[in-house]
């Protein structure tokens, strides 16, 4: 009798609960709003990071259809060697390829970026300790900022600059310091990249004990400015007298024209043991979708490198690896012979380069010719459009590019976007274009820019 009295005390006691606990849940959540309980808070090191000047821009040029002259990739095939060695990575035979290979580069491209940056820095590089394949450029600089740089260290970065910079100096805690490069007024020609200098004096100023690193991006994006001997050993001087790090993106290393050279600042004195050089495969062989780059330094800092880089990638797609590898045995065979597709791309864009200076020229905009890279910049202010229609709080040169997609068709990028708050309203009449186009682009670009003028003198 008593058993059964207890286990009908207990079933009780059970229900009891299960409703008191139904109850609680029920006025606990009628006092929190639903909208606060679907939302969580970003974490803080991305406050303020979400606007992106590539997500805005190219859906705005798509939903336009606009001829595309602002978004940095070729509209014109790769090196057929390139899309055959891809092909053949990716064949029934080589069905290896489409698993993992080494976590920090496929061995037949780290051997072969070894051999290439060897001659160009100078020195015997070993492939496995300072050879890294990334994600792109951007993973490159990610794993450098984010293994090399800590809370509160200082960051100087060069302006124009590419606009990944700023935000990953920030999710790293770290403080970007700026400083501009600045026009020099020429007179009875085009202005040239060249004409655009740092300040030594302020340049120097911006050195200080908590000073960790400089960004170095020659040629420059979006400038085209390739830095000259004597201003990369000003900067190697100040980085080895304030025991700084270089991170040194060179992903345009190849497109340099009129007989500049592009300078390498791990060769100089003190700095390759400081240095961290980045590439791009897709800049290199015109592949930009691919998204492969890589990272050459010191193993003393590529060692950080690669604990970032085993922690959120791995590991790079192998047939891509592969097929690079491959690209660059074809090329390296005839590194010095004008068949190379590292002297043959840089011939053809600069007769592309001229084009559209000439196109832009005539439309009213004053061009600003590079020494390298693929795109060019252009001064707007002698261009009278009605931007009403556009947003009060934007900059100028925001309000052109969105007035000249939606009305002419024709996509670009506004160069505020490439500098900091603090320097964008000086810059802010200056649009980027990219010449790395098929000729078909050019001709649908100078149908409609010749439909500009300039306002009168």
């Amino acid at each position: 009798m008593f058993g059964s009295f207890a286990r009908t005390v207990v079933r009780t006691r059970r229900s009891a609960a299960v409703l008191h606990y139904r109850h609680s849940l029920r006025s606990a959540l009628s006092f929190v709003p639903w909208r606060m309980a679907s939302q969580f808070a970003n974490a803080r090191r991305i406050e303020g990071l979400d606007k992106n000047i590539w997500v805005e821009f190219t859906q705005l040029a798509a939903d336009y259809k606009a001829v595309n002259m602002g978004q940095g990739f070729p509209d014109m095939p790769p090196p057929q060697h390139v899309t055959d060695a891809l092909v053949h990575a990716c064949s029934a035979e080589n069905y290896r390829f489409h698993q993992y290979t080494r976590s920090f580069g496929h061995p037949r491209l780290v051997t072969a970026l070894a051999e290439l940056y060897g001659k160009l820095h100078g020195r015997t590089l070993n492939a496995f300790t300072n050879i890294l394949v990334t994600v792109g450029g951007y993973g490159s600089l990610f794993c450098a900022f984010q293994g090399l740089i800590d809370l509160g260290d200082e960051v100087i970065i060069i302006e124009p600059y590419f606009d990944c910079y700023e935000p990953m100096v920030k999710m790293a805690g770290g403080i970007p310091v700026f400083v501009p490069l600045r026009p020099t007024p020429v007179k009875g020609r085009l202005q040239s990249s060249g004409d655009w200098s740092l300040d030594p004096e302020e340049l120097v100023s911006k050195f200080n004990k908590r000073t960790k690193a400089i960004v170095i991006n020659t040629p420059n994006n979006p400038l085209g400015k390739v830095f000259s001997r004597h201003e990369l050993e000003g900067i190697a001087e100040l980085c080895v007298q304030n025991d700084v790090l270089c991170f040194s993106d060179e992903v345009y290393e190849w497109l340099v024209y009129d007989n500049r050279e592009h300078v390498r600042i791990a060769t100089f004195p003190g700095m390759w043991e400081r240095t961290v050089t980045v590439g791009s495969a897709g800049k290199t062989f015109s592949v930009t979708g691919w998204k492969l780059g890589w990272s050459v330094a010191p193993e003393g800092l590529m060692k950080h490198l690669q604990t970032v880089h085993q922690n959120c990638i791995y590991n790079c797609p192998t047939p891509l690896q592969e097929a690079v590898a491959n690209a660059f045995s074809v090329e390296l065979s005839r590194l010095a012979s004008p068949s190379c597709y590292f002297s043959s791309l840089p011939n053809e864009l600069r007769v592309k380069r001229d084009r559209m200076a000439d196109m832009l020229s005539h439309a009213g905009m004053q061009p600003v010719l590079p020494e390298g890279g693929y795109f060019m910049i252009a001064d707007i202010s002698n261009i009278e459009v009605d931007l009403s229609g556009e947003k009060d709080d934007e900059f100028y040169d925001s309000k052109f590019v969105k007035w000249l997609i939606k009305n002419k068709g024709l996509a670009s990028i506004p160069v505020s976007a490439f500098y900091s708050a603090e320097n964008k309203k000086n810059f802010s009449k200056f649009i980027r274009l990219c010449f790395i186009k098929e000729d078909a682009t050019f001709e649908k670009a100078a149908a409609i820019l010749n439909d500009f003028k300039s306002t009168p003198e």
